[in-house]
């Protein structure tokens, strides 16, 4: 007998961590909503549901939905109260304040600033690809998938590459505070962590308030720039803090995952390295395949109904993109992987509405520039037949945490 969805659904459960498809296919089938007991919220399985969802921001609110249910060990609370308690961001707000937030991040990111970004994204791929071309195996994660959007996404903050490792630290340790499900000593050490990165982010939007600079923190910082109404320095930090993983460790994690899904695919890999223009549209049959944001969360603001379940005010959803992207409903064959999809139903993989990634075409950008020069400069790269790959456990991102890879590496050239 098959276990109730409300209990079988574990973003944290191994088999979940894995391959989560199957449990979500089960789930359009029989509950396309139901409550999950893991979440403590009513999870979203449809493309058509989320996107009507997406669609009703009066209905189903952003404001502090990412807000952690679980309850920390006094410890835990004492550490954060040493930070940044309240912590509204773009992803996390409604207008007016996200139209306030917004407006930044568009000029920072505008489709001509991203596409100027083109020659030093290439360059820092081919350097990083430099550090190992040679040697026949590597670490994907560690050595390209995520310092190539960190150093692009520090650059653009003014932040520099050596203080990635660190950021990268309090960035996970965000995400398991927010699953919650942790050990008390682990826990606290997220904790001290992710204040660490907060106060790091805090210390230099002051410093821009004091010497603005030509960079993103610049934009953030509580400045009066053309009379437009300025950030709070709590704003400030909390987009800083949330553009790490929107804008850096979900590209990490479509980097990963497009070349699983290349090297599992192997006649698609070879289409891609013989006609280059098929790769734009690869970048997005990867989105929709391997949605590096699992899902984001929404709180109801009045008793509501959707697909028939009840919704009662102040509960959570759990907006399901990896299961809304494989949607029957919404693609043909939708757990085929095929590079020359178009489809007319857009992914979610960059949600929809007023919160469409304002990252999306720098990700896109990086994505091609990463499949296009690994490809051309990593001749038979495969899976490493020794060391497997592991998996991030997180709640909200899904990526990973190692990918070792193998290819026919040329010799040195001694002479050189």
């Amino acid at each position: 007998m098959a276990t109730d969805l409300s209990t079988a659904f574990n973003p944290m459960a191994p088999d979940q961590v894995d391959d989560p498809y199957p449990l979500y296919a089960r789930a359009r089938r029989e509950r396309p909503v139901f409550f999950a007991e893991s979440l403590g919220a009513y999870v979203v399985t449809r493309h058509a549901d989320i996107a009507a969802v997406t669609r009703d921001t009066e209905r189903f609110s952003s404001a502090n939905a990412l807000e952690s249910s679980a309850v920390f060990p006094d410890e835990v609370m004492d550490i954060l109260r040493t930070g940044y308690l309240e912590f509204q961001s773009l992803v996390q707000s409604d207008p007016p304040d996200h139209t306030r937030v917004r407006n930044v991040f568009n000029k920072a990111l505008s489709p001509q600033r991203v596409a100027a970004l083109e020659p030093k994204v290439r360059a820092i791929a081919d350097e990083l690809i430099d550090g190992f071309v040679h040697d026949g195996e590597v670490d994907l994660i560690e050595r390209f998938a995520f310092p190539l959007p960190g150093t692009v996404i520090g650059e653009l903050l003014g932040v520099p590459r050596s203080d990635l490792p660190r950021l990268r630290s309090g960035s996970n340790a965000k995400q398991i505070l927010l699953a919650g499900a942790a050990p008390p000593a682990l826990l606290a050490e997220c904790a001290r962590e992710f204040v660490d990165l907060q106060r790091y982010f805090g210390a230099h939007i002051e410093a821009r308030v004091r010497e603005p600079r030509g960079d993103l923190l610049t934009l953030l910082a509580p400045i009066d720039i053309g009379g437009t109404a300025p950030l709070t320095m709590q704003e400030a930090v909390s987009n800083a803090i949330d553009l790490l993983a929107a804008g850096h460790e979900t590209t990490t994690d479509m980097i990963g995952h497009g070349m699983t899904l290349l090297i599992a695919h192997p006649e698609q890999l070879a289409a891609l390295r013989a006609d280059s223009s098929l790769i734009p549209d690869a970048v997005d049959e990867v989105l929709r395949m391997e949605a590096p944001v699992r899902g984001m969360f929404r709180r109801v603001t009045v008793d509501s109904t959707l697909a028939g379940v009840a919704l009662p005010a102040g509960a959570r959803l759990f907006l399901l993109y990896g299961s809304a992207n494989r949607d029957e409903e919404a693609y043909p064959d939708p757990g085929v992987f095929d590079i020359r999809r178009r489809p007319a139903t857009p992914h979610l993989a960059f949600s929809k509405g007023i919160h469409y990634c304002v990252g999306h075409a720098l990700a896109r950008l990086e994505g091609r520039i990463a499949f296009e020069r690994l490809l051309a400069r990593l001749p038979g790269v495969r899976l490493h037949p020794t060391r497997p790959a592991e998996r991030r456990v997180f709640i909200l991102l899904r990526g990973y945490e190692r990918l070792p890879l193998a290819w026919d590496a040329a010799p040195r050239d001694t002479n050189a």
